[in-house]
C-alpha cells in the first residue's frame, strides 16, 4: 500500500522506522531554495543571506534596521513566506482524513515537514516528532502527560538558567503531585555548576529539565555530562532547545536526550509552530495531552481508543501552514549549514563582546566560557528600558527586561538587562552601530 493510500485511510499515517516516504506530489511544495552556495569557513556571504529577508529593505525610523532581538523571534526569509502563501493560495485543505486531491497534497506536505525536522534533529524515526505550538507547549505536554506518573517526594531537577517556560510547568506539576523541585545554581559568570548538579541527583530524581542555551545569558550547558549523569540515576532528560536549534547543530540521538523542544519562529520559521522530540518508547507510554479529532483510533460512548504517536498528541486541526513554513526554514538553515552559522555567530559574538566591554559603564551579565548568540548587559546609572528606547530611535532593535528569567536576574542582583541577540544575518557593522548607540545613550543619560 502506498503512503498516500495509508494517509487517506485513517486519522494517522504509519511511520516507518527510518524515513517517511512521500509521493511525487510532495515535490509541488518546494524546499524553499535560496540560491545560496553552501557556506565554507571564511566564505560566509552574509550580505547575500541578508538579501533573502525582505524586512531588511524596510527602514526603521528613517534608518536601516539593525535587528538584534533574535532570541525573542527571528525574521523570515522569502522562502518561508512563499511556502506559507503557496499553501493557502493553491493547496489549502485539512490533513489525514480527506480523500480528495487537495487533502492528499496537504497531508503529504505536512508529513514531509515532519520528516525534515527528524533530519534536522538527528532523530531516528519520524514518529518521534510531535508538532506543537512552540517550545512552551512542548514542555507543558511533557509536564502534563509524562508527569502523571509522579508521586509525592519525587524530584525534578532544573537549573537557575531556565526560562519561565521551563520553570512554571514543573512548579505546577510539583503542586499537583507533591513532587519537589530542585535547582542547580550558577556561578558569577553564569556557568552551570556541575558539582552541585551531581549532588542534587539521587534515587528520587524522576526528571531533569534544562536549557541547551540560556535565553538570557547565552550560556551553553554541558548537555553530554548532564544527560549521562541523569541516566546513571535512571532519570530522563528534557532539553529546552529554543535558543540552540537556530544556532548550533543538534543531534538528539548522539546526545541521547529523552525529550527536546524548540520553536519554529526562532529558527526563521512561522510563529505558532514548534516541535517536541521524544524517544518513541517514552511517547508511546504517555497518555494524550489534549483530546479531540485526529488523535483517536476509535470512539464509542463506552470507550475511546487513541491513535499511535505522534498523532495521539496532535488533537484537532494543526497549524498545517506553520509546519510547511517550518520545513522551508529547515531547508534554508541547512542549505547555509548550521556549522557555518555557528562559526559566523561565534566570531560576531567575540567581536561584540570586545566592542561593548570597551564602553565605559557597560557591564556584561553572563561571561561563561561557552556561549552562543547572546549578549546581556547593563549600563551603569541607566535603566535598560531607557537604553532600549534610545537604541530604537537609532533603528536598533534589542530586548530589555527580565527575559522571562526572573530568578536568574535575581541571582545577579539586577531587575533587568538589555539583551542583544544575534542571528545568521547580523554583521560587524551592526555591532558597530550598537556600540555607537550605547555611546549616545551614555551621552544623553549618564
Amino acid at each position: 500500500m502506498t503512503t498516500s493510500a495509508k494517509l487517506r485511510r485513517g486519522d494517522c499515517p504509519d511511520f516507518p522506522a527510518e524515513k517517511t516516504r512521500l509521493s511525487p506530489s510532495a515535490a509541488d511544495f518546494p524546499a524553499g531554495k535560496t540560491g545560496l552556495s553552501p557556506s565554507v569557513p571564511d566564505g560566509y556571504d552574509v550580505e547575500r543571506i541578508r538579501g533573502e529577508f525582505p524586512i531588511f529593505r524596510r527602514p526603521i525610523r528613517s534608518r536601516p534596521l539593525v535587528y538584534l532581538d533574535n532570541a525573542a523571534t527571528s525574521q523570515k526569509p522569502q522562502a518561508v513566506i512563499d511556502a506559507v502563501s503557496r499553501f493557502y493560495t493553491t493547496d489549502c485543505a485539512n490533513i489525514h482524513r480527506g480523500v480528495h486531491l487537495l487533502a492528499e497534497r496537504a497531508t503529504e506536505a505536512y508529513e514531509q515537514a515532519r520528516a525534515k525536522v527528524r533530519r534536522l534533529l538527528g532523530a531516528r524515526r519520524a514518529d518521534e516528532i510531535v508538532f506543537v505550538r512552540g517550545a512552551t507547549e512542548a514542555i507543558n505536554l511533557v509536564a502534563d502527560s509524562f508527569g502523571r506518573r509522579f508521586q509525592p517526594g519525587d524530584e525534578i531537577v532544573i537549573s537557575a538558567l531556565e526560562h519561565h517556560s521551563n520553570i512554571v510547568p514543573w512548579q505546577m506539576l510539583a503542586e499537583r503531585t507533591g513532587a519537589v523541585l530542585r535547582v542547580v545554581p550558577v556561578d558569577e559568570r553564569g556557568e552551570f555548576l556541575a558539582d552541585e548538579y551531581r549532588r542534587l541527583l539521587g534515587a528520587k530524581t524522576r526528571l531533569v529539565a534544562v536549557a541547551h542555551v540560556s535565553n538570557a545569558l547565552g550560556t551553553v550547558l554541558p548537555l553530554e555530562e548532564i544527560i549521562a549523569l541523569a541516566h546513571g540515576h535512571d532519570a530522563p532528560v528534557l532539553v529546552d532547545g529554543a535558543q540552540a536549534a537556530p544556532h548550533l547543530p543538534v543531534d538528539v540521538a548522539a546526545l541521547d536526550c529523552d525529550f527536546y523542544a524548540f520553536s519554529g519562529h526562532k529558527i526563521y520559521g512561522p510563529t505558532g509552530i514548534g516541535v517536541l522530540y521524544g524517544k518513541a518508547a517514552l511517547l508511546e507510554s504517555m497518555p494524550p495531552y489534549q483530546t479531540g479529532g485526529g488523535m483517536i483510533r476509535s470512539v464509542a460512548f463506552e470507550k475511546t481508543t487513541f491513535a499511535p504517536v505522534p498523532c495521539r498528541f496532535e488533537a484537532g486541526t494543526p497549524d498545517i501552514a506553520g509546519a510547511i513554513g517550518l520545513a522551508a526554514a529547515v531547508d534554508f538553515v541547512e542549505e547555509i549549514g548550521l556549522e557555518a552559522i555557528a562559526r559566523h555567530e561565534s566570531r560576531l559574538l567575540d567581536y561584540a563582546t570586545e566592542r561593548l566591554s570597551a564602553i565605559a559603564g557597560v557591564r556584561l551579565i553572563g561571561t561563561a566560557s561557552r556561549k552562543a548568540s547572546i549578549l546581556s548587559f547593563v549600563l551603569d546609572g541607566v535603566h535598560p528600558h531607557d537604553v532600549g528606547t534610545i537604541l530604537d530611535a537609532e533603528g536598533i532593535a534589542t530586548r530589555t527586561g527580565h527575559h522571562c528569567a526572573q530568578p536568574l536576574m535575581d541571582r545577579f542582583g539586577v531587575p533587568a538587562t538589555t539583551r542583544a541577540s544575534l542571528g545568521l544575518y547580523n554583521t560587524r557593522d551592526e555591532i558597530d552601530a550598537l556600540a555607537a548607540g550605547l555611546e549616545k545613550v551614555s551621552e544623553v543619560l549618564r
